[in-house]
């Protein structure tokens, strides 16, 4: 006789730090029930913020909060809470000083399944947090869907800020709620850009290759079909042909501990003739084509001209 079935539990995670949000908006979807259907849902709470729940007015809605600790996120304590309500779906009002990989290395209940994650982050202490915990914000947002940045004001570096999420995360929408609650139109805009894109030939200068590594992926239409200049470094990944090699540059994703090289795909038929680490000059055609490791589509050069060089005055690039 075959198995019964598990139903899949959808297990939504909203992540940031104190202030950053999360309470808010859990408390605003949880109670808009076209959002939970008015199914049995499990709130779990890791932290107390200055917004409270009101459990009484949750529960006419079918949800049941739970507060735990850091050592009771555990497998025996969810598969406990499981028992003990049974719910239909699942959301996590996680700690944003804790481990993120705790969470997603513990071993669930059968059937739940995260589904999305979102991350939170309060304008008004981004850059403080940012300079001082870096790494632990790098670790908010890598994984994150959906990234929320609340109580934004006009003057803020709301592109640069794009930028710096982009560069470790791609997948991620990223969303910009001023102060007023209104949400800001796309921060992604030709005028914020250090080079001309709408030049004959787009010449990115060597402290602009960041810049330009993000954009690329993430505004295709902007760049398709264009030529670019630029310097950086030959790299030949053991998996391509001879005719491809990746012109790139070392970069500072997180911090000075995390550092990785990054570049595109480069078609050129005198690409064997390189070596690995040389400086060249690129001349090249930008096209588009399907990474599985993007998950779509992601830029690829054709090059016209490489010329060797020198190394540049900085050689590790930023993402602002």
């Amino acid at each position: 006789m075959m198995g019964r079935q598990v139903k899949e539990i959808p297990v939504y995670v909203f992540m940031g730090f104190l202030e950053s949000g999360k309470t808010t908006f859990v408390k605003e979807t949880l109670l808009d029930r076209s959002f939970t259907g008015g199914e049995k849902t499990l709130l779990l709470v890791c932290e107390d913020g200055e917004e409270e729940y009101d459990e009484k007015e949750l529960k006419k809605n079918n949800i049941y909060v739970e507060y735990i600790e850091e050592d009771q996120l555990t497998t025996e304590h969810l598969l406990d809470l499981q028992d003990k309500y049974k719910p239909e779906s699942v959301m996590i009002e996680y700690n944003g000083m804790w481990k993120l990989d705790k969470i997603f290395e513990i071993r669930v209940p059968k059937g739940w399944t995260v589904v999305q994650v979102l991350s939170f982050i309060n304008a008004e202490t981004y850059d403080l947090y940012s300079n001082n915990m870096k790494a632990t914000m790098v670790e908010q947002f890598s994984s994150a869907d959906m990234v929320v940045f609340n109580r934004c004001k006009p003057e803020d570096k709301r592109a640069e800020w794009r930028r710096s999420i982009k560069a470790v995360n791609r997948r991620a929408q990223i969303i910009f709620e001023m102060a007023d609650g209104s949400i800001a139109q796309d921060e992604n805009t030709e005028e914020d850009l250090p080079f001309d894109v709408k030049a004959d030939v787009i010449d990115v200068k060597d402290e602009d290759y960041g810049i330009w590594y993000v954009d690329a992926s993430d505004a295709p239409d902007r760049y398709k079909g264009k030529k670019i200049h630029f310097k950086a470094m030959v790299f030949h990944p053991k998996n391509y042909p001879d005719n491809i090699f990746v012109p790139g540059r070392f970069a500072m994703t997180c911090c000075a501990e995390d550092i990785q090289f990054v570049g595109y795909k480069c078609y050129y038929n005198g690409a064997k003739n390189l070596v690995d680490r040389q400086w060249v000059d690129v001349t090249a055609t930008i096209d588009y084509e399907f990474y599985p490791d993007f998950g779509g589509d992601g830029p690829v050069l054709k090059a016209e001209k490489v010329v060797l060089t020198g190394a540049p005055e900085e050689e590790v690039v930023y993402f602002s």
